[in-house]
């Protein structure tokens, strides 16, 4: 199209950029060091960074050269990559300037971790792949009472973080308990049994664990009713945390496998069930990914939508 319009004599101008792929070359290299006997943490960051910037350089050119061939009419005299000396001052500037003008502000989140890579992941970055696991059907006895709730779980090491047990304020079986506690198997201590719509009556027991550092459904659960966020059993690597107590050090699958054998033995396991359920690898480290809760940086959408609104209606 640009050369179509030149051609008529009319003006153009099409700048050629290259982005930095900051993921997908990271992956990439590693793949390389790999096959070489090496890995970044050995080399250490600058020499790493080093070997990145050869391979940006690589294939940058490839890139280019393969637009060339097509006869893209480009005005390379004014090529740009994304981490330029020049274009990386301007996000700051865009940076700083939002931040004073308080449209930029920091909050937790939920986000996907990748092991391999070392980095939080969009959410398209994760392919969910369909897997046979186990269903964990665990006993939580309600406090001062003969009463209990039986939670259903494919995840039982998170329960550690639990920080509350749902019900749906509909459920004609439960909701007279909302309000009231129960005693967190092995940790026990007493969490709250909330009501919350989110709590599919008819999946499981119609009761569930709210653990909102380790589940994104959890953690807007979490926030609705003001329960800890941050309370972290497993860290951004899979391996359990100081938090876990006994568990500490191990990795999730052999924490999960102590765990039920701990709960077996104190009379919380009611039953296994076989379970088929999906979950979630990178797709450039081909690791499980992890949820944890980050610290991230939010734009507030609200306010520059009034003024794209406001030049709407005009």
């Amino acid at each position: 199209m640009v050369r179509y319009h030149r051609m008529k004599g009319d003006s153009t101008l099409w700048v050629p950029g290259t982005d930095h792929a900051g993921i997908a070359t990271q992956a990439r290299v590693e793949k390389m060091l790999t096959e070489q006997g090496k890995n970044r943490e050995e080399m250490g960051r600058e020499a790493f960074l080093e070997e990145v910037w050869k391979w940006k350089d690589k294939y940058a050119s490839n890139i280019n050269n393969q637009v060339r061939q097509m006869g893209a009419s480009c005005d390379w005299s004014r090529e740009r990559f994304t981490l330029d000396e020049g274009l990386s001052k301007n996000v700051q500037h865009a940076f700083v300037d939002l931040y004073n003008k308080g449209l930029l502000y920091r909050g937790e989140y939920m986000v996907n971790y990748s092991p391999a890579l070392g980095s939080v992941i969009s959410d398209i970055e994760v392919d969910y792949k369909e897997e046979e696991t186990k269903l964990y059907y665990i006993t939580y006895f309600v406090s001062g009472s003969d009463n209990e709730l039986i939670v259903a779980t494919t995840r039982p090491e998170t329960l550690l973080a639990d920080q509350a047990v749902a019900v749906h304020p509909k459920d004609k079986r439960f909701r007279k308990l909302i309000g009231r506690k129960v005693i967190l198997p092995i940790v026990n201590k007493e969490i709250d049994i909330i009501g919350d719509e989110m709590v599919d009556i008819n999946f499981g027991t119609g009761v569930v664990k709210i653990t909102p550092s380790h589940d994104p459904t959890d953690f807007e659960t979490g926030k609705r009713h003001n329960l800890r966020l941050d309370y972290q059993v497993i860290d951004k690597n899979g391996v359990m945390t100081q938090e876990a107590g006994i568990f500490a050090g191990q990795d999730v699958l052999t924490a999960r496998e102590n765990i039920v054998e701990l709960l077996k033995a104190k009379g919380n396991l009611v039953k296994i069930e076989p379970y088929i359920h999906k979950v979630g690898y990178c797709s450039r480290g081909g690791c499980r990914v992890e949820s944890i809760v980050s610290t991230q940086w939010f734009v507030k959408s609200s306010e520059l939508a009034k003024k794209v609104i406001t030049g709407y209606k005009k």
